[in-house]
């Protein structure tokens, strides 16, 4: 397959982060020799547009989507985040956020104000959020928030959206959020955090290349090299990475589950 791309937009959330991404994909591309466009992520493209493309040789990949998917792209390699709440695994959470001079101070307070949201098939920013918040709704109070707003169709859209005071709460990807702290400390301190979900798998690494192409095997092995290359200390702080590890699709039923699980209990939207 000739003309491939790369790209990790779903996690370039400033400049400096599409920089740092770059320089991963770089290095994953050279040191697997196989040649892919990356695409900068000022470039006009959607998520859900990226990742129906079948030309994807390295690409960032949602895992609820990709489990959603009739026919997903194959699974590379996932990251494993640096920081300490993620225990050295290839999980992420979900940080509720609120806007850093809100009044409110726990989950609880937002509970009747406005929701905002990126897309229904995020599970960082939609179906994570349902799934935590199951037990929060009784039989008295089947809806949670005043209004739901959205889609916004990108976490940092939401992030202005609640700056702009077009809501009071939102979900968004925890991983995105330390990284975004760590480049661009002013545009995260725009939000608080009053709760986090439970961890689910990180997104992986995806890529359109066939299970059996001999250059899908150069780009896992490349990947799973990372975490020890000496030349990539500097990019591994940059991105709050230890490493990549293999990744399997049964990981992602996880996200489907509790899926089911709050449709099953009648909380198919977050209301």
């Amino acid at each position: 397959m000739d003309g491939l791309i790369g790209s990790a937009r779903l996690y370039e959330w400033s400049p400096g982060l599409g920089t740092a991404w770059g320089a991963l994909l770089r290095w994953v591309s050279e040191t697997a020799g196989v040649a892919y466009e990356i695409i900068p992520r000022d470039v006009p493209m959607g998520l859900d547009e990226l990742w129906a493309r079948g030309d994807m040789g390295c690409v960032a990949m949602c895992g609820y989507p990709w489990a959603l998917a009739a026919e997903p792209p194959r699974l590379l390699a996932a990251p494993v985040p640096a920081p300490p709440r993620y225990g050295d695994r290839a999980v992420y959470v979900s940080d509720f956020v609120v806007p850093a001079d809100s009044p409110f101070e726990t989950l609880e307070d937002t509970f009747g104000h406005r929701f905002a949201y990126s897309t229904e098939h995020s599970q960082s920013g939609y179906n994570a959020a349902r799934y935590h918040l199951l037990p929060f709704r009784t039989a008295d109070r089947p809806s949670l928030f005043g209004e739901v707003v959205g889609p916004y169709m990108r976490q940092g859209a939401v992030l202005s959206a609640l700056a702009a005071g077009e809501a009071e709460i939102a979900a968004v990807d925890g991983f995105a959020l330390d990284l975004l702290r760590h480049h661009d400390p002013d545009s995260a301190g725009r939000v608080r955090v009053v709760a986090t979900t439970e961890a689910a798998p990180i997104p992986p690494m995806v890529t359109s290349l066939a299970d059996d192409d001999a250059d899908r095997q150069r780009l896992v092995d490349a990947l799973l090299a990372f975490g020890a290359a000496p030349e990539m200390a500097a990019t591994r702080e940059a991105l709050l990475l230890s490493r990549f590890e293999p990744v399997s699709g049964e990981v992602f039923d996880t996200l489907i589950e509790r899926q089911r699980a709050a449709e099953d209990a009648g909380y198919a939207r977050i209301a």
